[in-house]
């Protein structure tokens, strides 16, 4: 409910950036591991796809960006039977976040927002539930015990979880200052959202490096 008012106090042209930076959480993991040939995946329209989220919303970048939609629905893996394993797992929720991405661009609101927003956060509560549950201690977890220690009752959960929602939290904040007709990427303000989701980005990357 939290989350849902933030957004909703949002100008749809900034709801749709807290959409990107939503997807853009997850970039660093997409592009950090090798894809299953089988499925025919191009990394390129997948990185071409995260940076045009961020660019200036406009109906050029709409464009290109059903263009590379269209050239992802290509791939073999879309007619294709498929038993992720856990990397696997994130690539395709990130994969379908991506999409509907695409389908926001069509029909804006507040709604497809959260779908996008909240699929971010799934991921990250999913994650934890995946270190919480594996035989060996993760490589920081004293670090990420006193984050959670220091959050007290402001906690979201677990550690990626909480990181999660922090980073939304911030960004969420931030947005309403940014000038409607210029990309994530024109801005100082922009910039930093960005790399922000980027640090949270390379943690991810990391633990699913120890998990797998």
């Amino acid at each position: 409910m939290v989350r849902i008012e933030r957004l909703a106090d949002l100008k749809p042209v900034h709801q749709r950036q807290a959409a990107a930076l939503a997807l853009w959480r997850w970039r660093a993991p997409m592009l950090a591991f090798a894809w299953d040939a089988e499925w025919g995946v191009d990394q390129s329209v997948l990185e071409s796809l995260f940076r045009l989220a961020v660019s200036a919303p406009d109906e050029q970048s709409d464009r290109a960006y059903r263009r590379a939609i269209a050239e992802l629905c290509t791939a073999p893996l879309f007619t294709s039977e498929v038993d992720p394993d856990t990397v696997q797992l994130f690539q395709l929720e990130t994969i379908s976040n991506l999409l509907t991405f695409g389908e926001l661009l069509d029909k804006p609101g507040v709604d497809e927002v959260e779908r996008v927003v909240e699929v971010s956060a799934g991921l990250a509560n999913y994650l934890d539930g995946l270190v919480e549950g594996s035989f060996c201690s993760h490589p920081s977890e004293e670090a990420h015990h006193q984050y959670l220690a220091d959050l007290a009752d402001r906690a979201s959960g677990g550690y990626f979880a909480s990181r999660h929602f922090a980073v939304e939290t911030a960004c969420h904040g931030a947005l309403g200052v940014l000038p409607d007709s210029a990309g994530l990427p024109d801005t100082s303000t922009g910039r930093q959202l960005l790399a922000l989701c980027e640090d949270f980005g390379e943690e991810i990357v990391t633990t699913m490096q120890w998990l797998a």
